[in-house]
């Protein structure tokens, strides 16, 4: 019955619409009542997106079994199971994408679903480096950047029209994410000697061309790194794009 309600509001969203179609409109393309339509989905923007919950739920799984000897690997392949999802119906998948770029309320939603998973990488990598400090701190890059690399790769899929292998492109950009995250913690920190005899300088940033609403741009800075030289670096790297 989900699916029947998603594809039933999905067909009517592509002929009217999103605006104009109400909840009456899809339960009567369905051959259901109403009741049957908020018993699956709490409002029309979740018909559109009926597979999150499921892939949330199989991310979770997926992080849970997982062994503590790669973290950054282990939330790079949890990236991979959305990457599946999409790339399991191509046709639906772009229309979707097209359908949430005309529609601003749409792409609201896809972004909080999109801090829904970053959210549970990030949770998850907290568990492996501590709930607090640099180690929240690293959580919390490690989840946005697996995120920006995901979301690149399988964005430029979706503009193509959903020709070719969708992960050739995600898969080099998790390499970039893994090159800069995989080391272990303390690597990214000078020793006490060194950081007293001279000044931290950042690391180049790298950035992963995003899609027209705007390129993302990763900073990699080293602990202590003045805030001026680290805006100065993301106002070059900006200036080249």
């Amino acid at each position: 019955m989900r699916e029947v309600l998603a594809q039933a509001a999905f067909q009517l969203f592509l002929e009217r619409g999103f605006e104009r179609t109400t909840v009456d409109d899809i339960v009567a393309r369905a051959g259901v009542g109403r009741r049957s339509f908020f018993r699956y989905f709490p409002s029309k923007e979740d018909a559109v997106f009926p597979d999150h919950e499921r892939c949330l739920a199989e991310m979770t799984e997926f992080l849970a079994a997982a062994d503590d000897s790669d973290p950054v690997g282990a939330v790079s392949d949890a990236a991979r199971i959305v990457l599946r999802m999409y790339a399991a119906n191509p046709e639906f998948s772009v229309q979707r994408y097209r359908l949430t770029r005309e529609v601003p309320g749409l792409r609201t939603y896809e972004l909080s679903v999109v801090r829904r998973y970053e959210q549970t990488l990030a949770g998850h990598l907290r568990s492996r480096f501590g709930e607090g400090g640099d180690g929240a701190l690293r959580a919390e890059m490690i989840a946005a950047s697996v995120v920006a690399a995901h979301n690149n790769g399988l964005r430029l899929w979706l503009r193509s029209g959903g020709e070719g292998d969708p992960e050739v492109a995600v898969d080099q950009a998790l390499a970039l994410v893994r090159e800069v995250w995989g080391r272990p913690a303390a690597s990214t920190a000078p020793a006490a000697s060194e950081a007293s005899a001279v000044p931290a300088a950042p690391a180049a940033p790298f950035t992963v061309s995003g899609d027209g609403d705007g390129e993302v741009v990763v900073m990699v800075a080293r602990k202590g790194t003045p805030m001026w030289r680290v805006v100065q670096q993301i106002e070059a790297a900006v200036g080249e794009n």
